[in-house]
């Protein structure tokens, strides 16, 4: 498979990035590094990252979320519990900017490339590894996954906190806010390295980092000592804001200002409950707000969602339909930026893929690569870190064996 042509190098380009992560977390986290120009190496064993068989497939190894975590990557077969294995990848390391994993710690020592290892082989790299706990506390050790790590981050519980029985989110969500996390962590350490000149072992562990993100706004009154309250957000586990129903579907829409309030109710026939609730008054609608989001709720049935949406665009009140993952390809405004892109892969047919979403003026993103197939690239990537012909074919040699 050949990569994509482009003009296109992003702001990382000439960064190389050793990948030895997998399923959703590491993947995500490299993926955007290589969006962003990186040359990301995908080191995976014989077997293939587990997510290869999880999604929707055309053909084995090359899963829908396998396609949308792995773009603009290179594949590498290695087994790393073979010499010959280990030997070409300390001869990558040598030639690498960032080695980056999501294996237990224990681990990848056993396998000779912890940190300390690594460095020896080159000083300047941005060793990262992201953690499911941090490794200077007791559960340094245990297994994590995005449901365990949803549940021990307090995540799960605002749901019953708000009167419900506790859920998952429907999304892999400690995963993929832990990956951009990881990215960062990588961005940042790349730069320290730029203007001091030394590389460093850098740590992104899942729950320390889900927990700062889900008491940004739930630390509430636990913020000071002695606590001055609960922890929660009131606004959020007890507030009214909810997606309201219309004569033909859903809504989601938001009046929040005492103009928005005031420009709905004189437009529903309503003028009553603005005196009623005296929105002029922030703190006096911030009292009532669960029953002015009530009433909301009950007026919305009387029109359509079309005849909602016409309103609100007059009003300047946000809103929008609520779409499903299926209309988002059709999303007006995700349809006119060209958001998913349509591509044909050499194996897999005809694909839409998403392109990556930030935009740089002097440095712009582009799709320069498919996601490759188990081991795509071997030769080409060890023959680039100057290894013998005959040593990648007694490697290949290992891995079909």
């Amino acid at each position: 498979m050949q990569a994509r042509k482009s003009a296109c190098a992003g702001p990382l380009d000439g960064i190389r990035v050793l990948d030895l992560t997998s399923v959703v977390l590491g993947p995500l986290a490299t993926q955007s590094l290589a969006d962003l120009g990186a040359d990301v190496i995908k080191i995976e064993g014989p077997e293939g990252d587990l997510m290869r068989a999880n999604g929707v497939s055309r053909n084995a190894g090359m899963s829908s979320i396998y396609l949308a975590l792995n773009r603009n990557k290179r594949s590498v077969v290695l087994d790393l519990k073979t010499e010959a294995g280990a030997a070409a990848l300390r001869q990558l390391i040598t030639g690498a900017d960032v080695f980056i994993h999501n294996m237990r710690v224990a681990a990848i020592e056993r396998l000779g490339f912890g940190y300390d290892a690594v460095a020896a082989l080159n000083p300047r790299i941005v060793y990262c590894v992201a953690t499911g706990f941090g490794q200077d506390g007791p559960h340094r050790d245990k297994p994590a996954f995005d449901d365990i790590i949803q549940a021990a981050c307090g995540l799960v519980s605002l749901g019953a906190a708000a009167g419900s029985r506790p859920e998952y989110v429907p999304s892999l969500i400690a995963d993929k806010t832990t990956g951009i996390a990881l990215a960062n962590a990588v961005l940042a350490a790349l730069l320290h390295r730029e203007r001091h000149g030394e590389g460093q072992a850098v740590e992104v562990p899942m729950l320390e980092t889900m927990a700062s993100f889900v008491m940004a706004e739930h630390l509430a009154g636990l913020t000071f000592d002695p606590a001055a309250g609960p922890a929660g957000y009131a606004r959020l586990l007890q507030g009214g804001r909810r997606p309201a129903r219309t004569a033909d579907g859903w809504i989601c829409a938001l009046p929040y200002t005492d103009r928005h309030w005031k420009a709905f109710f004189r437009a529903v026939d309503r003028e009553d409950l603005a005196e009623k609730y005296n929105i002029a008054s922030r703190a006096e609608r911030n009292t009532h707000i669960r029953a002015l989001y009530q009433h909301f709720g009950d007026i919305t049935p009387d029109r359509t969602t079309a005849q909602w949406m016409a309103l609100f665009e007059i009003l300047d009140i946000p809103a929008t339909p609520i779409y499903t993952p299926d209309e988002l390809p059709s999303h007006p405004h995700l349809n006119a930026v060209g958001l998913f892109q349509s591509t044909v892969h050499p194996t897999e047919g005809p694909l839409r893929e998403m392109r990556p979403t930030a935009r740089f003026s002097a440095t712009p993103l582009a799709l320069r690569r498919h996601a490759p197939l188990l081991g795509e690239h071997t030769g080409e990537v060890l023959l680039e870190a100057g290894l013998a012909p005959c040593d990648i074919d007694a490697i290949a040699g290992t891995r079909n064996n």
